[in-house]
């Protein structure tokens, strides 16, 4: 089994969970408090190996306590970790607020993760070229993501972006990748769509806009309401979501990219891959945090099941 490289961040996540998330100037009194290992690179990395599949990570934590619990972490969850450096300075971290209705509130301070470099991908060739494929998102620098970007390509390794959180994003880079998989939020800021999406005419028309800028195929995340693929060879679908009742949407964005790449790299076709995907994230919504809440294969296998009856 050839493993799925992830290159991404590695967070302590610091959540509060309250009634409604507040308005600026406003105070008002949490629920509870609770830690729990994040960061969108190391979730997906957890994710694929909870779902069965082979992962190596490529990041980087700090000299703080944090660094040995998230590197500790990473080792007993069956992520590889030789290529996760330690850097002087504090680790990431993400300060997570949580409202009733399970939507979130999320700001990142990138610590170690602002460190990884042009210069460590090229020392991870090797294991680049290794990889089935490839998962990135955008909470490490922008020239990394590129300098990866450019690697994958040399080495014919399909990239998979997650583009969180939103930020601009180059023809050269958009055409280097395999699959963009941003949720509404992104997309709407990638597209400068106003308002929401809520029809699949919509989806589709914003998928085609991204298809335009040269990315190979896109992956629409769109939450309750589905997702959305366009492939380079030309199909349009949309996939409906598994309905349950949310509790937490921290992470599920990282739970459905990392369930899509598993399916993916284990010869799915990309229907049912978004299909398994939707599963994984929607039990991710039903539980509290961010690794906490991401599932095993059986699980998921189940819920698929169940849906389809």
């Amino acid at each position: 089994m050839k493993p799925i490289v992830v290159v991404g961040s590695i967070n302590m996540d610091l959540v509060v969970h309250t009634s409604h998330i507040p308005k600026r100037g406003e105070t008002i009194m949490g629920q509870r408090f609770n830690t729990f290992f994040g960061g969108k690179g190391a979730n997906q990395a957890v994710a694929i190996a909870k779902l069965g599949h082979s992962v190596a990570m490529i990041g980087k934590v700090g000299s703080d306590i944090f660094g040995d619990q998230l590197l500790d972490e990473l080792q007993r969850t069956g992520v590889g970790s030789e290529r996760v450096l330690r850097t002087e300075g504090p680790s990431g971290v993400a300060v997570i607020t949580t409202e009733e209705s399970a939507e979130n509130t999320i700001i990142v301070v990138a610590g170690a993760n602002g460190e990884i470099r042009p210069k460590d991908i090229e020392s991870c060739g090797d294991l680049l070229r290794s990889a089935s494929m490839v998962l990135t998102q955008l909470e490490i620098p922008m020239e990394t993501v590129i300098a990866l970007a450019e690697a994958c390509e040399r080495c014919g390794i399909p990239l998979i972006l997650d583009p969180a959180p939103a930020a601009e994003l180059s023809p050269e880079l958009l055409r280097r990748v395999a699959w963009l998989t941003p949720n509404e939020t992104e997309l709407l800021y990638l597209t400068k769509h106003p308002g929401s999406v809520e029809t699949e005419s919509e989806a589709q028309g914003l998928a085609e806009l991204l298809a335009s800028q040269g990315v190979q195929n896109v992956l629409l995340k769109l939450g309750a309401k589905g997702s959305y693929i366009a492939t380079k060879d030309g199909m349009r679908k949309f996939i409906l979501p598994v309905n349950v009742t949310p509790r937490d949407t921290t992470a599920a964005g990282d739970a459905y990219n990392a369930a899509f790449a598993v399916a993916l790299s284990e010869g799915l076709p990309a229907e049912q891959a978004a299909q398994f995907a939707s599963a994984a994230a929607a039990i991710s919504v039903t539980r509290d945090g961010a690794q906490p809440s991401l599932p095993n294969r059986q699980e998921v296998d189940d819920l698929l099941t169940a849906a389809r009856n």
